[in-house]
């Protein structure tokens, strides 16, 4: 295991690549890699707590192995290419069932691949049935393709997060927030969405600035990472909005993160030059016979914060701007 197993993981899940359909754009590598290297099998493997998991695969049937019996698994260890000319005559992996059986592995290569954060996430390799050596250039080659999944991984990264509070965007959220509630579906377990709108939001923006707007949306997605959990996901849906999936909680855990969430808020608003930041919220919790998709949880949670917003607007509770007197906050 890496020093740094559990910020891998994390960075690892951050990428929203496990278990995510196949994609061309990691497709063509490999079977560019199979092709350039004239071996039966080119993976990109995705090296998760307990398994690896094929992002893309040419030559192999199955999507994921065990970790404790994947190459991968020892690739991730090191900064450059691992290469195993002959697997039989390595003691690391002679006696591996994916060396003694199918799919009788006799060579491999493998790039590991870094993710936007720095961290080793999985691996480019190939894999032949016959023992083999790599050549300078080969090992090269076998970089720059890595180098440009990397780059791929990156700009997917870019595609699904928020660029100004460094959270998931809509598209992101909706990606694993879709498989979360596939989850629950499938076991049983519970989740509560919650929505957000930020309140007087355009008044700080009139009066102090969109340099001040920016910082006050940034502090609203600092707030909400520190009082949610790792495992909640958390995104700006644009402009004002935000939103987030408590997994495995009710309404009564979406009231505590609320209440929470208020007086986080409230602590950081310290000095008069710091806008007072308000919100409406609500939270519906997950139910299948009546939420039969993302969207349907997500309008019922809206119409409950559109409520909440309508009965703030008759009484004092809008953000404060310097000047203002703070509103005191009250929960939905």
């Amino acid at each position: 295991m890496p020093a740094d197993e559990a910020e891998r993981l994390a960075a690892l899940r951050s990428t929203k690549l496990l278990d995510s359909p196949p994609v061309e754009r990691f497709d063509r590598f490999t079977r560019i890699a199979r092709r350039l290297f004239g071996v039966p099998i080119a993976l990109v493997s995705l090296v998760d707590a307990e398994r690896q998991w094929f992002k893309s695969r040419q030559g192999l049937d199955v999507s994921e192995t065990p970790r404790d019996i994947s190459f991968c698994g020892h690739a991730i260890l090191g900064g450059d290419v691992l290469v195993v000319p002959d697997a039989t005559r390595d003691p690391r992996f002679r006696d591996n069932p994916l060396v003694t059986g199918d799919p009788n592995v006799r060579f491999y290569a493998g790039y590991p691949l870094r993710g936007p954060d720095g961290y080793r996430v999985g691996t480019l390799c190939v894999i032949d049935r016959s023992p083999r050596e790599l050549s300078t250039d080969e090992i090269e080659l076998l970089r720059d393709l890595g180098a440009m999944i990397e780059a791929e991984i990156g700009a997917l990264a870019l595609a699904t997060t928020d660029p100004l509070t460094g959270i998931s965007n809509r598209l992101g959220f909706e990606a694993i927030a879709g498989k979360c509630l596939a989850r629950c579906r499938r076991d049983g377990s519970n989740a509560t969405l919650m929505s957000f709108d930020l309140d007087g939001f355009k008044r700080i923006n009139d009066l102090l600035g969109h340099a001040a707007g920016d910082a006050s949306l940034q502090r609203f997605a600092a707030a909400l990472l520190a009082v949610s959990r790792e495992a909640d996901v958390v995104a700006r849906l644009g402009g004002d909005e935000f939103c987030l999936l408590l997994l495995d909680s009710d309404t009564d855990g979406a009231a505590r993160v609320e209440s929470r969430l208020r007086s986080w808020l409230a602590e950081i608003a310290t000095d008069a030059k710091t806008p007072r930041i308000e919100f409406s919220a609500g939270a519906v919790a997950f139910d299948p016979s009546l939420h039969a998709s993302l969207a349907d949880l997500a309008h019922d949670a809206d119409q409950l914060m559109y409520q909440h917003k309508a009965r703030r607007r008759d009484r004092p509770g809008e953000a404060s701007v310097p000047g203002d007197v703070p509103a005191t906050a009250r929960s939905a």
